[in-house]
């Protein structure tokens, strides 16, 4: 009875599907400058991460355009004052700002990009956000990026 038990026992576990980690993650923004979302995990099993960021809107990239930046959450502020400088034709972000982990590329109304990076560079001790860089969206558009499991 006992052998039965654990020949079932076993079986049942080898039937069950594999959970594999969630590697990637859809994000959309509007012309109301919003993110759909307040918060991305991130799974430590992951080698690396991809976010696609699809701006569902229909205003142009110079009017209400965004873009997704992730980096540490102490970082964001200055981040975002040096990308105004930087101005729309760099996506609003200092080139080779060594403080973005990554970023997609400035979007508009009815686009779409993104951007994959190596898990990596996250630590388990650190705080992130995630953030559109054109001037003034960060106050509304940002959520927390966490490393998970």
């Amino acid at each position: 009875m006992i052998r039965k038990f654990a020949v079932a026992s076993v079986l049942a576990l080898l039937s069950a599907p594999l959970l594999a980690a969630e590697c990637s993650v859809e994000v959309h923004s509007t012309d109301q400058m919003t993110f759909d979302t307040k918060e991305i995990k991130v799974s430590k099993s992951c080698k690396t991460f991809t976010i696609d960021l699809k701006h569902v809107g229909n205003l142009p990239k110079h009017v209400m355009g965004h873009n997704l930046v992730v980096a540490k959450t102490a970082d964001v502020q200055a981040i975002s004052a040096d990308g105004i400088a930087a101005g729309v034709d760099k996506d609003y972000l200092k080139p080779d700002d060594a403080r973005v982990i990554a970023h997609t590329k400035l979007i508009g109304g009815g686009e779409s990009d993104s951007v994959t990076f190596d898990v990596s560079k996250l630590d388990a001790a650190d705080s992130y956000q995630f953030f559109c860089s054109f001037p003034g969206h960060a106050a509304l558009m940002k959520g927390a990026l966490t490393l998970v499991d």
